[in-house]
This record gives C-alpha cells, structure tokens and sequence, in this order.
C-alpha cells in the first residue's frame, strides 16, 4: 500500500516532526525540573495526615496507662509497637518519678486514668488542626466508646486534670466552662490546690 498523500513537501513534514519533538522533549525536561525542585511548582493543596488515616474515628484497646493524661494504644507506630496518646487540651499533675517530687493530685490523676482506661476499648478522634506533640505523642481527644463519654472531659469534671490553655484546640471552649465548674464545686484538685501547687503555666495564667 502506497504512502498516503500530503499536500506538504518532505523537506517541511521533517521540520515540522522535529518541532514537534523538540517541543515535547522541553515538556519533559520542565516536568522533571519540578519533580528534582529547580522550578518552583504550584502550591499544591495539603496532603492528608497518614495519622487520620490511620487513627482518626478507630478504636483500638489501651495497653498501658503512663500516667494521668498520657496512654499507650496497641498499634505500632514507626519503630514502635505501641502507639503513645498526649489527650489533647487537658494536663493533669504530673506523678513522682525516680528522686522527682509527685505534683498535687498526680497521684490520684493517674490511679483514675489506670482503672478507667487500662485494658479498655477506646474510640480515638484527631483534631484536623494538628495530629503531634513536641515529643511525637499522638494528640488524640478519647471517647470511652463511640459516642460515648470522652475521657479528657471526665478528667476536667472529676478535678483531675487544668484545662490546657497552651494551645488552641477544638473543644478549648467547652473544657475552660467544665474546669470553671469543678473549681467552682471545689472538687477533686480544687479542694485544696493552690498556686505554688499548680503547674508552672498553669501559674503564669493564674497571674494574668
């Protein structure tokens, strides 16, 4: 079967094809420019956190309670086989450790903490805002079951836990309005805390 026609001379077709490939080889080399980041590419939107896929709206069980504000779920996490929880928006006292002094209501922070949360199912949510703490802890608001009550706020309602204003969060409203009640109540800490007694922070905010 013969060629088929064209109403081009060869001499033009040729031209024209190279055109087209030099065109499409300086596509190429743009499109790596940007992969190896010599070219700056559009602001692409933000990638979903792998910790939302992960964690978000999932239950997992409660392996180990460290101390009142603080847990490890059983899912590994990196090199890790265990995943380790900061609840968001609350701090309680911290415990005694090694020749350390215990703070007012550490210990009683994290007994409660022990016998509600170890060896229990808990419903796990991520904030959008953030999903780690400083120390690389999951920050995770927790629910004793789906729908449930959420352990963060049964802390602030027994006098266990401040209400962390530190950093600004989803729930910072309602836990300021539940820690107003409990001291209003004298329950828990509050019945006896003072301000040498709270944490540091916790006394700058006192001082304001």
């Amino acid at each position: 079967m013969g060629r088929r026609a064209t109403p081009w001379p060869d001499s033009i077709v040729q031209r024209s094809s190279r055109r087209r490939l030099f065109r499409l080889l300086q596509a190429s080399l743009v499109a790596g420019a940007f992969v190896c980041g010599r070219v700056s590419a559009p602001t692409a939107p933000p990638v979903p956190s792998g910790d939302q896929e992960r964690y978000h709206n999932r239950t997992f069980s409660v392996v180990r309670v460290v101390d009142g504000d603080t847990l490890d779920i059983g899912v590994p996490d990196g090199d890790k086989d265990r995943t380790r929880i900061r609840l968001w928006g609350v701090d309680t006292p911290e415990v005694a450790r090694g020749r350390g002094e215990g703070m007012h209501f550490g210990s009683e922070a994290s007994a409660f903490a022990k016998r509600t949360l170890e060896g229990k199912d808990v419903h796990i949510v991520l904030s959008p805002r953030r999903t780690r703490g400083k120390y690389g802890r999951l920050l995770a608001y927790v629910f004793m079951e789906r729908g449930g009550a959420m352990f963060n706020e049964m802390l602030l309602e027994g006098g266990y836990a401040y209400a962390d204003l530190r950093f600004p969060h989803d729930y910072a409203d309602r836990f300021r309005a539940i820690e107003k009640q409990s001291r209003r109540t004298k329950v828990g800490l509050w019945k006896d805390v003072t301000l040498e007694t709270m944490p540091k922070w916790k006394q700058r905010y006192e001082r304001k």
